[in-house]
């Protein structure tokens, strides 16, 4: 009875242990093809056929205006060419300026210069002369005929404010005893005298230009006079000409609104400097003769 009952439970458990293996198997099987149908697109319920996923549609890309693609294009060529630029500058002050070499004349010229000048101030501090008007006379137009390298600080300032930064600039100055002083500190760089009306109107019409926001502007219309000089009863151009010629009140503000006359220099000048200097003479007082070195240089 025993040996029956221990038959019986090795039986059972037989069964027990092939039943479990059978059903791991099933429980594999049934997570691969599970696995299957996810990656497939199946769902358990739909007895084995598959229904495919929708494909996402396509994004239209949007299209740019053709005048707007011409923008950006010249927009992207003008950046490059101010990158170029800046780096061409960029590059040339990285060079740095090229070193000027000057002789030992010109120190010695210029030193010279100099001590003539405050020689010649100091003599005329102690002996200042008698500063005499000229007769009859209100106006002067003044010429810078010479360099001015090395000349003293108290020359220069003058220079400057006759505004004669230029060699062969001139301007109309009135005069009076300080206009004669300076004219005196000046004068071995400079030539002045009394513009008759020809010449007057030959400058303005030939070399007058208006200083409009530190621009040059030329005097070709009768509005922008009276815009700028109206208020001094000056609205055009023979009205600009008359108050210079006459040394008007206002003289000082006309001349100020105009630009320093650049006058021009003969070809021959370059070749013979020597014969051009000659000819147009020695600085100084000139009188009516200024008139002569207007029409030369004008």
């Amino acid at each position: 009875m025993l040996s029956g009952e221990i038959d019986r439970l090795v039986a059972v458990d037989g069964r027990m242990r092939s039943d479990g293996g059978s059903s791991l198997r099933v429980r594999r099987g049934a997570r691969w093809q599970s696995s299957r149908m996810r990656t497939s697109g199946m769902t358990p319920d739909s007895g084995g056929e598959g229904n495919m996923a929708e494909p996402e549609p396509k994004r239209k890309i949007p299209l740019v205006p053709e005048n707007l693609l011409k923008k950006r294009k010249a927009y992207q060529a003008l950046k490059a060419t101010q990158a170029k630029q800046a780096l061409l500058e960029k590059r040339k002050h990285q060079k740095g300026k090229q070193i000027q070499f000057k002789r030992i004349e010109t120190f010695v010229r210029d030193s010279r210069r100099k001590h003539r000048d405050e020689v010649r101030l100091k003599r005329m501090e102690q002996k200042p002369g008698q500063m005499v008007l000229p007769q009859g006379q209100k106006l002067a137009f003044v010429v810078r005929i010479a360099e001015i390298k090395g000349v003293s600080l108290r020359v220069r300032r003058v220079i400057e404010m006759l505004r004669l930064r230029k060699i062969f600039s001139g301007t109309f100055i009135k005069l009076t005893p300080a206009s004669l002083k300076m004219l005196r500190t000046v004068e071995p760089y400079v030539a002045w005298g009394h513009p008759n009306l020809k010449s007057v109107r030959e400058l303005i019409l030939k070399r007058g230009q208006a200083k409009i926001n530190k621009k040059k502007v030329p005097l070709t219309d009768n509005t922008l006079i009276e815009e700028h000089l109206g208020k001094f009863d000056v609205i055009c151009l023979e009205d600009l000409i008359h108050e210079i010629y006459s040394a008007g009140q206002h003289l000082r503000e006309i001349t100020n609104f105009l630009w320093p006359f650049h006058l021009s220099v003969a070809r021959h000048a370059a070749r013979n400097k020597v014969g051009f200097l000659k000819e147009i003479g020695e600085p100084g007082y000139r009188g009516e003769g200024i008139n002569k070195l207007i029409r030369q240089l004008n």
